[in-house]
Formats: structure tokens, C-alpha cells, sequence
């Protein structure tokens, strides 16, 4: 279960490919995860794994992490990337829902199952909101 969300609001709608004159989806992610990576590295996080999967089955949906960094103490950081043209329905934040935030939680659990020691852990989201970049740190827990 999922709790202790600092995220609030509803999903605003992501473009697709099929949206006349807003750009296609996965080229806006692919950047806006570039830009989430070169931020927080510039804060001294190290990345370990990027678009970490785990493949759903016929009942369960599958899930992603977008980035996977260790701070300088060792504390493993599994971050939600988001971007949004701008704030409006809530902005990016908002868009990462408690389901999303269920199924990052097990795709860490997934990902936390292959290492010898657990490390302490935290959920982030780098929310970009047009220009602006916004790094929430322990966005949301697992419990």
C-alpha cells in the first residue's frame, strides 16, 4: 500500500501522436527524463538503472521506474519523471496518481529483490511544468 502522499489532484491528459499540433508522447518523456537526469546529477545523485520494467500479466499491469540514482549516503532514489506543457489540471505533479505510485512501488520492490543489501530507500518525482523543473523529494512512500 501506498501512503503519505505529498501529491494531490487528478491525471491532466498527456498529448499523443494523434493531437493536432502538440508533439508525440515519448519524445517529450525521453527529454524531459534527460533534463530530470542532468538536474539531478548536477545535485550529486549517481544514476544506476533508467527505465527499470516490469512486465505486467493478465491481470496486473505492468510497471516503470524512469530513473534510478543513489545519493552520495547510499540512500537508493527511484524517481517519476513528468512533464506538462504547463501547470494548468493540476500540472505534472498532479499527474502522477496513487495508482501509478502503487505500481512504481512494486517495480522497486522488484528492482530491491536483486541486491544483497538493502539500502534505505526513497520515492521522488521531477515534476517539469513547461520551463519549470521542481524536485520532490519523498513524494510518496511505500508502506
Amino acid at each position: 500500500m501506498v501512503t503519505g502522499s505529498r501529491l494531490s489532484g487528478r491525471w491532466g491528459g498527456a498529448a499523443s501522436a494523434g493531437d493536432a499540433g502538440r508533439p508525440a508522447t515519448k519524445p517529450v518523456g525521453d527529454a524531459a527524463e534527460q533534463r530530470a537526469l542532468a538536474h539531478l546529477q548536477g545535485q550529486g545523485l549517481r544514476l544506476e538503472c533508467r527505465n527499470y520494467r516490469l512486465a505486467g500479466g493478465p491481470h496486473v499491469r505492468g510497471a516503470e521506474i524512469d530513473l534510478i540514482l543513489r545519493e552520495r549516503d547510499g540512500t537508493l532514489v527511484f524517481v517519476e519523471v513528468r512533464a506538462r506543457a504547463d501547470a494548468r489540471a493540476g500540472g505534472a505533479a498532479a499527474s502522477v496518481t496513487l495508482a501509478k505510485q502503487r505500481r512504481i512501488v512494486r517495480a522497486a520492490q522488484h528492482y530491491l529483490m536483486r541486491l544483497a543489501h538493502l539500502p534505505p530507500c526513497r520515492f521522488d518525482v521531477v515534476a517539469i511544468d513547461g520551463d519549470t523543473l521542481q524536485w520532490i523529494r519523498g513524494a510518496f512512500d511505500a508502506a
